[in-house]
């Protein structure tokens, strides 16, 4: 049995060939042309389809350099199936070093959009269009918004057996039961059939080298595990753990941060996460844990008015403790490891 062709914007990529095309997109004030850059990998053998998307929110960086090294990376020789990487698909945000769109919408709440509706609409329309109704599987990377920065994770709907075991052989310890978001693309992927990951770490603007690692060896576990790569992977056993429900800690009062818990701390109920305070030093009051669990996401800029979100802890069922141990294990390794870097991934 046959790959079929598969069609993008037009080009036919035959089973067996790599290409790299760009789907275009609306133009910008100037007549320049803008489009949405892509790299397609394909094996003469029928397979899984599997996307990976970068740039969602355009300012969300990290993905788009582990995309960068999966296009270099000596694992990208498939034996079955097609893999469409897409570094960049919100390319009017990278350029403006923004999380939105020039209309001011977020692209990740568009989904899934109108081919004559706003720009947001249209971009959206495309990429569903063009991208996903090809796949049977998607991996989206995100990383946490602007002063914030996410523990690598994964969020995904763990109540499918299938998307769970994915999750689990992507490789990080916390795996988040995540509820289906309006207008965001992992629901209209799932609408369409597409089951999906969602890879959460780092910051905005930033790269991140451990979340980069993680994330370049979670694609390629999931690839593995899919059936798609020549290359065996070695997969280091991670332990997981899934969390149902989390919760942001925030501020009670205005001022300057003096914080005292990290991303992966183990906390437990009435630990004092952080102190503000005013100019004079002065404190106006501490943030406290209001449940045991663990920092998966945190304020990262020592400025907070009131009600700001600074804390994100998820809580699990299992012992805090064995999770806190197990995410500083796999920092220790990704540190160490030279496997995944830049220079050494490339072919």
């Amino acid at each position: 049995m046959k790959q079929e062709m598969l069609t993008i914007a037009g080009v036919d990529i035959p089973p067996g060939h790599s290409m790299r095309l760009e789907i275009p997109v609306a133009k910008l004030y100037t007549d320049t042309d803008i489009s949405i850059p892509i790299h397609v990998v394909r094996a003469k053998k029928p397979g899984p389809n599997v996307f990976v998307s970068a740039a969602v929110h355009g300012d969300e960086l990290n993905g788009v350099e582990i995309i960068r090294r999966l296009i270099n990376s000596k694992y990208l020789n498939l034996k079955a199936g097609s893999l469409i990487l897409v570094p960049m698909v919100n390319v009017y945000g990278v350029l403006n070093q923004s999380r939105y769109m020039p209309d001011r919408r977020d692209l990740n709440r568009s989904f899934p959009g109108s081919e004559k509706g706003s720009l947001a609409g249209r971009v959206a329309s495309i990429f569903l269009e063009e991208v996903v109704r090809h796949c049977d599987y998607g991996i989206d990377l995100h990383t946490g918004a602007i002063h914030r920065s996410n523990l690598p994770q994964i969020r995904a709907n763990l109540s499918d057996p299938e998307t769970k075991k994915l999750s689990e052989a992507f490789g990080v310890p916390v795996l988040l039961n995540a509820n289906l978001r309006d207008g965001s693309l992992r629901q209209s992927a799932v609408e369409w059939d597409t089951k999906i990951l969602l890879y959460e770490a780092g910051q905005a603007l930033r790269l991140d080298e451990i979340s980069i690692r993680a994330g370049v060896r979670g694609v390629v576990n999931v690839l593995n595990e899919l059936g798609l790569l020549k290359r065996k992977v070695k997969r280091k056993k991670v332990e997981f753990f899934v969390a149902n429900t989390s919760t942001w800690i925030r501020a009670g009062a205005s001022g300057i941060v003096n914080t005292l818990k990290e991303l992966g701390d183990q906390v437990v109920k009435g630990d004092i996460l952080a102190d503000i305070g005013n100019p004079f030093g002065d404190s106006l009051g501490k943030v406290i844990a209001n449940k045991s669990g663990i920092i998966i996401g945190k304020q990262n800029i020592p400025l907070v008015q009131e009600g700001d979100a600074m804390f994100h802890i998820a809580y699990f069922s299992e012992s805090d403790e064995s999770i806190a141990s197990e995410i500083e294990e796999m920092h220790e390794i990704l540190e160490e490891s030279s496997e995944l870097s830049n220079q050494d991934i490339t072919r």
